[in-house]
């Protein structure tokens, strides 16, 4: 499997690389994918979730026991449970968004897809989404897998990043850009 520098030079990307082979090799790599992203969203929306996969002040015991109650709570598959242990055991809790990210960056390029890491002011509807996934297929000639992002801090448009390639197309950035002809 190809996978890219990025991915394979990180920290994360180790680890999301060693989960997919895995994943892959016993055949439940849809499995993990729906696993990593149940967790990427409680990470993103439980502080206290958050706070115990970052906290240096639990002890490692601590922080396990608990990630897997949670992982438990949330119907985590097994191969995804044991990989908790091993970010675990080796203090490594923290890396879990980036490794999810790293994993579904690999999944799509296993299914032939590209992915593409979209930040916008408010959340996009459905018929946006598809409408952005039909431009980019355009844009790029391969299916894309659309990973989104708020930020309010863009105050409007998008930014999308596909690979090492970047169309920041933000309100915040005209305004920047404007800002920086002004001052001449």
């Amino acid at each position: 499997m190809e996978t890219s520098s990025g991915i394979s030079a990180s920290l994360a990307g180790r680890y999301a690389t060693a989960l997919f082979e895995l994943a892959r090799d016993r055949s439940e790599i849809a499995a993990v994918e729906r696993s990593l992203d149940t967790l990427k969203q409680a990470l993103d929306e439980v502080p206290a979730f958050k706070a115990v996969t970052t906290s240096p002040e639990l002890s490692r015991d601590q922080a396990e026991r608990t990630v897997l109650a949670v992982a438990d709570q949330l119907g985590v598959d097994t191969l995804t449970r044991n990989f908790l242990g091993v970010l675990s055991e080796n203090r490594r809790l923290g890396q879990l968004g980036h490794v999810a990210r790293d994993f579904n960056i690999l999944t799509a390029a296993h299914r032939g897809e590209v992915t593409a890491e979209v930040v916008s002011a408010h959340a996009l509807s459905d018929d946006q989404m598809d409408a952005l996934r039909k431009q980019l297929r355009a844009r790029v000639g391969r299916d894309v897998n659309v990973q989104s992002q708020v930020d309010p801090s863009i105050l409007g448009g998008l930014v999308v990043k596909i690979g090492s390639r970047m169309i920041d197309n933000s309100i915040r950035t005209r305004l920047n850009t404007l800002a920086t002809a002004m001052k001449g």
